[in-house]
C-alpha cells in the first residue's frame, strides 16, 4: 500500500477513534513531509535505519518538542499499518523521543490579566477574554462549544475535550455578564459560542488567537501572549489560591496527574507561603 492511501485510511480510522480535528490536521501535514522525503513509495519499503536517517536530518532544523511530535507521528502511523496487517514489521517500534527537561508553562501575573481586560474594546473581545481565562479550557475545546451546551444557573458548560470525552467547566460571575452580553447582542442564529464579526459563522482557531493578540498589543504587554497562556493563567491562579491539583486536573481535562503537576513549580506565591508557615 502506498504512503498516501495508507495515510488516508489511517486518518479515518483515528477520526473515528476520536483524535481531535487539530490532531489530525498537524499530522496529515508530517504525512505529507513524509512523503515528500521518501516519494509516494509503499508502506513496507521504509526501514528503521531509513526512519532514523529522516529524523536525524529534521533534527537539524526542528526544534526538541517539534522533533518529538514528528516522532509520535511516525509511530503511531507505523504502529497502526503493522497492526493493520500493511507491513509485516514495525520499523518505529525502537525509535525513541528525545530526552527534554519539561519546561514550565507560561502564565500571566493577576496585573497582566487586569490590564488585558481594560484593553479589551467591544462586547466580544471582553466576552471571549473573560470565558478563555475564567474556564481553562483548550482553544480547541471552546470552538467547537456549542450556545446550548451552556448552564447559565450553575455558570457552567459541557465541552468536548481529547479523546472526544465531554467534561463539565464551569466560569465565574464576571464572565457570565459579558458572556451574555455578547450572545443577546448577535443577531444570527448560529449554534457557536463565538462568531466572526464579519458574516456571522463559527470563528476560527486563527481568529481566536488574532482576537487576543489584538487585546495584548492595545494593552502594552511587553510579551507575546496567546489563548493557551490563559489557559496555564487559570491553573496558576486556582493553585495559588489554594486548589488541589486533583481539582484542578479534572477541570483542565488532563488524563495523566503528572502533566497537571508540573504547575507546582511555577505557584511561586503558595511555595514561598508554605515555607514560611512550616520553616
Amino acid at each position: 500500500m502506498l504512503l498516501s492511501k495508507a495515510w488516508e485510511t489511517y486518518e479515518s480510522d483515528k477520526r473515528i477513534e476520536g483524535f481531535s480535528p487539530q490532531t489530525l490536521k498537524a499530522y496529515k501535514l508530517q504525512s505529507s513531509l513524509l512523503i515528500r522525503y521518501f516519494k509516494d513509495v509503499n508502506v513496507d519499503t521504509k526501514s528503521t535505519v531509513q526512519l532514523k536517517e529522516y529524523l536525524a536530518k529534521s533534527s537539524e532544523t526542528l526544534k526538541p518538542s517539534s522533533l518529538s511530535h514528528r516522532i509520535r507521528f511516525i509511530k503511531s502511523f507505523f504502529r497502526w499499518s503493522h497492526e493493520e496487517g500493511f507491513i509485516s514489521k514495525n520499523p518505529a517500534a525502537r525509535i525513541k523521543e528525545p530526552k527534554a527537561g519539561k519546561r514550565i508553562p507560561k502564565f500571566l501575573t493577576e496585573i497582566e490579566i487586569e490590564y488585558l481586560c481594560e484593553a479589551c474594546n467591544s462586547t466580544l473581545e471582553k466576552a471571549l477574554f473573560e470565558f478563555m481565562f475564567s474556564i481553562g479550557c483548550r482553544i480547541g475545546e471552546i470552538l467547537t462549544l456549542q450556545r446550548s451546551r451552556i448552564n447559565w444557573s450553575n455558570r457552567s458548560a459541557i465541552v468536548r475535550g481529547k479523546g472526544d470525552k465531554e467534561r463539565e467547566v464551569y466560569f465565574n460571575i464576571r464572565c457570565k455578564i459579558w458572556l451574555k452580553r455578547y450572545l443577546e447582542q448577535r443577531q444570527d442564529g448560529d449554534e457557536a459560542i463565538f462568531v466572526t464579526e464579519r458574516y456571522p459563522h463559527r470563528m476560527s482557531i486563527a481568529q481566536m488567537r488574532y482576537i487576543i493578540k489584538r487585546i495584548s498589543k492595545r494593552a502594552g504587554i511587553n510579551k507575546t501572549i496567546h489563548p493557551h497562556q490563559l489557559r496555564h493563567s487559570f491553573a496558576t491562579y486556582m493553585l495559588n489560591n489554594g486548589a488541589p491539583l486533583e481539582v484542578i486536573q479534572s477541570l483542565l481535562g488532563h488524563e495523566k496527574s503528572e502533566t497537571t503537576r508540573i504547575y507546582a513549580q511555577l505557584s511561586g506565591s503558595l511555595r514561598q507561603e508554605l515555607y514560611r508557615k512550616y520553616f
